[in-house]
């Protein structure tokens, strides 16, 4: 399939992960990409490996000021996909009794601050194309966590983008905007090192991920934020898509 010649779309979070793998896939059907991370040497082997299809941006999306600048000289934006986010846990994220002040500002400035200041400067090059945006949350923006996957500000954040990205979808749709979420489960990608090398964790995939008792795979995600991004879904705006292996269908 060539479902994007022709067409340019800005990827957050693309060193790595389920970013990288859709800016794998978008290549692969025909896309342009601006792939965005800050990440420099990840970006770097990226490039290397996709192509001049590709154009680095190297961005802290955390301050709002550069994103709106970089990305407001972007001439062409037919589709966004904002994949940038990551565990907080390391800046003090847990359950509400024991997360930090910092650990909190900080996990919402990462996972879900980005995602405005990214949507808000890609806007109007949206508007301007009737385009698409498919924003990356979590189950856990759906559902609770419990002792394994306990952290409160991470689970807000990806809640909000729910919001967020539903309130866009509501308002801009008479100017022929959409906007949807895709939510992965677990997924095989290095921000889930911790799950994987749980034994734990491991053992509980059958019960959590019912569908194959495993973690999903980046490309699983990417197959769902291409479909969403096309014009196969021009008739949709507004859902929330768990690519999850079963965990909210329970």
């Amino acid at each position: 399939m060539q479902r994007f010649s022709h067409k340019h779309v800005v990827v957050t979070g693309a060193g790595s992960g389920i970013g990288a793998a859709c800016v794998a896939r978008l290549v692969d059907e025909g896309a342009t990409v601006t792939a965005v991370d800050r990440n420099q040497s990840a970006l770097q082997e990226l490039c290397a490996r996709q192509g001049d299809q590709v154009t680095p941006l190297v961005l802290d999306l955390t301050d709002g000021a550069a994103v709106l600048a970089a990305l407001g000289r972007v001439e062409r934006i037919d589709g966004l996909c904002t994949a940038a986010g990551g565990s907080g846990r390391s800046a003090g994220d847990g359950p509400v009794g024991t997360c930090t002040l910092d650990g909190w500002l900080a996990t919402l400035d990462l996972n879900l601050n980005s995602q405005f200041y990214t949507i808000k400067a890609c806007l109007p090059g949206l508007l301007a194309a009737r385009g698409a945006v498919v924003s990356i949350a979590s189950v856990l923006g759906m559902v609770g966590g419990d002792a394994d996957f306990g952290t409160h500000a991470y689970a807000t954040a990806k809640a909000g983008i729910i919001g967020l990205t539903r309130s866009i979808a509501a308002y801009y749709a008479t100017d022929g905007l959409r906007a949807n979420v895709v939510a992965p489960g677990l997924i095989a990608t290095p921000m889930s090192a911790r799950a994987q090398q749980n034994p734990a964790i491991v053992a509980r995939l059958a019960s959590l991920q019912p569908l194959t008792s495993d973690f999903g795979l980046p490309e699983d995600v990417a197959a769902a934020v291409a479909y969403l991004l096309s014009d196969d879904a021009r008739f949709v705006t507004g859902t929330v898509l768990p690519v999850d292996g079963g965990w909210t269908v329970k």
